[in-house]
């Protein structure tokens, strides 16, 4: 029976002996694969830093655009005040012109009558100084005919 001890110790150790084998083997392949992982990682996290430094930069210019934007926006809204001012002053302006319009229209429709009277006025003053310097004339004609006459009767 002692023998069959040492056979069953032995059976053990050999069995033993090949868990540890087939341990140390997947340890290793462990190992492997660990070091295979922390290789992918460690390129990982210089790409990630690669990322994250890109990413701060762009944060950056895009803040600067932003703020860029808003500063032409601002200056943007100043022109488009001024023009609706110059708008405002055109209309106001074109207004004025329209009621000058309208009462000059108003006075000539009122004088008209006036304007009317006065070119009549003016044709017979015209018409009557004519007639006064024909009569003119013509006493002056006949006053050298007179003159005329006198002069040959001597």
């Amino acid at each position: 029976m002692e023998i069959i001890l040492y056979l069953s110790v032995a059976l053990i150790a050999i069995a033993f002996l090949v868990l540890v084998i087939f341990l140390a083997k997947t340890l290793k392949s462990l190992q492997v694969t660990l070091s295979s992982v922390s290789k992918t990682l460690t390129g990982l996290e210089k790409q990630l830093d690669g990322v994250t430094t890109e990413t701060t930069m762009l944060l950056h210019k895009t803040n600067a655009l932003a703020d860029d934007i808003q500063q032409k926006s601002e200056s943007l809204n100043s022109v488009v005040v001024a023009v609706k001012d110059v708008g405002a002053t055109v209309a106001k302006f074109n207004g004025t012109l329209q009621n000058i319009t309208n009462s000059v229209d108003r006075e000539v429709e009122e004088s008209k009558e006036k304007i009317s009277q006065i070119i009549q006025w003016s044709n017979i003053i015209l018409e009557l100084k004519d007639k006064w310097q024909a009569r003119k004339q013509a006493k002056s004609e006949i006053d050298t005919d007179e003159s005329k006459k006198k002069l040959r009767a001597h």
